[in-house]
C-alpha cells in the first residue's frame, strides 16, 4: 500500500490543505444495481478550504450484483393492479423496479417514467 510521505504532508499542511491517511482494508461502493468493492486499497482523507475528499486507489477491485432484497406484499399488488389495470405480474416488476414504492410503480407503469 502506498503511504504518503510525511514530509509531503507537512508542504500540503503549509497550502492549507489537510491530509489523513485512513488504513481501510475494504472500501465498498454501493449502487443500484451492484456493490464494486476494493480489498487493500489506499484511501487518503483531504480537507481544503473545508471541502472534504476521500481518495480511494489501488487495491483488488470486483463487482457483486444485487439482488432484489425488497418484500412485495400481495395487498400492494393488487392495489397497484386495481390502479393501473396492468396484470400481477406486471404490478410485482414494477413494485420490485420501484424498491416497493407504490406511487412509483404506479408512475412506471403508467410510463410517467422511465427512471425509477
Amino acid at each position: 500500500m502506498a503511504k504518503i510521505k510525511p514530509s509531503d504532508l507537512k508542504k500540503m499542511e503549509r497550502m492549507g490543505i489537510k491530509t489523513e491517511q485512513i488504513n481501510a482494508i475494504r472500501v465498498i461502493i454501493e449502487t443500484n444495481e451492484k456493490n464494486i468493492i476494493i480489498e487493500n486499497p489506499t484511501v487518503t482523507k483531504t480537507n481544503v478550504m473545508g471541502n472534504e475528499a476521500i481518495v480511494v486507489f489501488g487495491g483488488q477491485t470486483k463487482e457483486e450484483q444485487k439482488h432484489s432484497q425488497v418484500e412485495i406484499k400481495e395487498e400492494d399488488v393488487k392495489f397497484v393492479v386495481e390502479q393501473t389495470g396492468k396484470s400481477e405480474k406486471e404490478a410485482r416488476e414494477a413494485l420490485i423496479k420501484a424498491n416497493g414504492d407504490i406511487a412509483k410503480a404506479i408512475m412506471i407503469l403508467q410510463g410517467e417514467t422511465s427512471n425509477p
